[in-house]
């Protein structure tokens, strides 16, 4: 079955806030070997007048995932999970994530386009604070690889 074209445009439900540990940040900071002090003391992010630890710019993965989940478990979006293959990640931030943050995504489907038997979707997710106010959005593009 391949991806409904009318995905195009669809806006889902906000996400649950989610709460950014501190633990969280330097888990993920050792994971993708970021070495900046920033990314794992909270004396040397406050001293660099941050609140607390700063994540690391691919950290918004971990918020825009639950975003996806919600276009993937969709019923009419002809996505089988099995088949999609990760085909681009972009991020564009209003300022740096931090350990305290507490953030909410919102995904719009931009596009979805056919190349013979493959389909691409492209998601955005705008990531905002407690305040309502942009941090950052991540944009992915997924490819659901069709019958060879």
């Amino acid at each position: 079955m391949p991806v409904n074209p009318e995905l195009t445009g669809r806006e889902f439900a906000p996400t649950a806030p989610y709460l950014v540990g501190r633990e969280k940040v330097r888990e993920f900071a050792r994971a993708v070997l970021a070495t900046s002090p920033l990314n794992h003391d909270a004396d040397a992010a406050r001293a660099a007048g941050y609140a607390d630890v700063v994540a690391p710019p691919t950290f918004a993965v971990v918020v825009q995932e639950h975003t996806l989940a919600q276009l993937l478990s969709e019923p009419d979006a002809g996505i089988d999970f099995s088949r999609v293959v990760h085909g681009d990640q972009r991020f564009s931030y209003t300022r740096p994530i931090v350990a305290g943050d507490e953030l909410t995504a919102r995904l719009t489907v931009s596009a979805v386009k056919t190349l013979g038997a493959h389909s691409m979707v492209t998601a955005v997710s705008d990531i905002t604070d407690a305040e309502g106010a942009h941090v950052v959005t991540a944009t992915s593009t997924l490819v659901v690889r069709g019958d060879e």
